[in-house]
């Protein structure tokens, strides 16, 4: 029975790099994938998933009003879709998710999200609520605060480079627009590693 997964993790975690890997993977099988991505996110250039690293590949885009189920059932009637791809699910609707749970339980075509769980308030994105109710497989995809923990949280840097703490939950921006963190660096909006005072005790010790 195909599944609905839901990979999920701060910024800059490589969920497009696991993306793009794994439906190379179908691929190099002599399978076909359906690459998706929210209209909303141009950062590649419109439908384009792109990772930091490099890699990249042209995806259909969706737009909140979109029917996805309808989409790729209109696809298959055209050529065999053996698993479909969807980045930034974060920005799917409530409706869009139980679409791709339709997919996976009527189409029987496994359905891979991937996606951001929080936004920069700490709150869940409506497209990753879904999916964290319905879901089939969870998973996170780990990467690290500044202090080495692990990065649980999303910080949102204003034009001055500090921590935003009001503003629309979407806004589309770059690597330097937002810093993962861990939560209790994020709930001290302590964004790096502060200095050491130079008159430090420590410093003075090193010093001698």
């Amino acid at each position: 029975m195909a599944k609905l997964y839901f990979n999920y993790s701060s910024m800059n975690a490589g969920k497009s790099t696991v993306l793009l890997q794994a439906s190379y993977n179908y691929v190099e099988r002599g399978m076909n994938t359906l690459l998706m991505i929210a209209a909303i996110d141009d950062r590649a250039g419109k439908g384009r998933i792109a990772s930091r690293i490099g890699l990249g590949s042209d995806a259909e885009i969706f737009g909140s009003a979109d029917d996805i189920f309808e989409h790729v059932a209109r696809t298959m009637d055209e050529k065999p879709v053996h698993a479909v791809f969807v980045d930034e699910a974060q920005f799917l609707t409530e409706e869009q998710v139980w679409q791709l749970a339709r997919v996976a339980d009527q189409l029987r075509v496994p359905v891979m999200c991937f996606g951001l769980r929080t936004d920069f308030q700490g709150k869940l994105f409506p497209g990753s609520a879904a999916l964290l109710a319905i879901a089939d497989n969870l998973k996170e995809i780990k990467t690290i605060c500044w202090c080495g923990r692990k990065a649980t949280m999303v910080a949102r840097l204003d034009e001055n480079g500090r921590f935003a703490e009001e503003g629309n939950q979407v806004v589309i921006g770059g690597n330097d627009t937002y810093v993962s963190l861990c939560r209790h660096h994020w709930s001290k909006r302590q964004l790096r590693r502060e200095a050491a005072p130079a008159n430090d005790e420590t410093t003075a010790k090193v010093a001698k």
